[in-house]
């Protein structure tokens, strides 16, 4: 199965939540196990080719940053980001599996984030280089709990924990998450190191029907470290199954 790289609420190209329409059965109530649950969300946040226009609002105290971005992504892990707001226009962020890239026009300078680097906001935000890069599915990398149930806004959603399994290379040792009982789409996430302390929630703000389907296109994240500071990303334009130039996931692209 091709899929985007794992975000259960983190998206954009960090944070695409895709979901299918629920099948018969599957609304809230159904005795669900933890398992059962995150086979469900693993399940629907899959698809092929997409490209997505979107925005990131970043804010900071009482200062606001928007950027301008496009997206395209091949399900497979791969996906180039470009930058077209005015203070960043032509800036490129290249994921290629496990490697991201940074284009910078002006320096004219090709950059590997690695290392430290890939626990620093992306472009200033809220959302972590890191955070791009787990793309295996949930039940791969966490242990699963289900705590239980509460209303999520004028939803119902299942509660669970998931613990990183052992061995497994996380960004995050624990996370809680809000779970839509009827489209199987992360509502929130709490993100904890390993420690125990909190260190980012994410919360989903609007959810879409997209080509006949519940598609989440607003997502805001903050980042506990740093005071007063949020980020909200914002799909404006979805397509999937999209044709893309086969060389377009290559250095080679970030520089012309």
């Amino acid at each position: 199965m091709k899929r985007q790289f794992f975000v259960s609420v983190v998206t954009g190209f960090v944070a695409m939540l895709l979901v299918l329409t629920p099948s018969p059965g599957a609304a809230q109530g159904t005795d669900l196990s933890a398992a059962q649950i995150i086979k469900r969300v693993d399940e629907n946040a899959a698809f092929t080719s997409a490209h997505f226009e979107s925005t990131m609002v970043i804010r900071t105290g009482r200062r606001e940053l928007v950027k301008e971005m496009e997206t395209y992504s091949d399900g497979e892990g791969n996906g180039l980001v470009t930058f077209h707001n005015p203070a960043d226009r032509g800036t490129k962020y290249l994921k290629l599996g496990d490697e991201l890239w940074m284009y910078f026009p002006d320096a004219d300078d090709l950059v590997k984030i690695s290392g430290h680097m890939l626990r620093q906001g992306f472009m200033g935000s809220d959302f972590s280089y890191e955070d791009t890069l787990e793309s295996s599915r949930m039940q791969e990398l966490y242990d699963v709990t289900l705590v239980g149930t509460e209303p999520c806004g004028d939803e119902t959603c299942y509660i669970l924990d998931a613990v990183a399994k052992e061995g497994v290379q996380v960004t995050y040792a624990k996370r809680r998450m809000w779970i839509d009982a009827d489209l199987f789409v992360a509502r929130r996430e709490e993100l904890f190191a390993v420690g125990g302390r909190l260190l980012k929630v994410a919360d989903v703000e609007k959810v879409e029907v997209i080509d006949g389907r519940p598609f989440a296109t607003q997502i805001t994240m903050q980042d506990l470290l740093r005071r007063g500071s949020s980020t909200t990303l914002t799909l404006e334009s979805v397509a999937f199954g999209i044709d893309i130039p086969q060389d377009l996931f290559s250095l080679r692209s970030l520089i012309r």
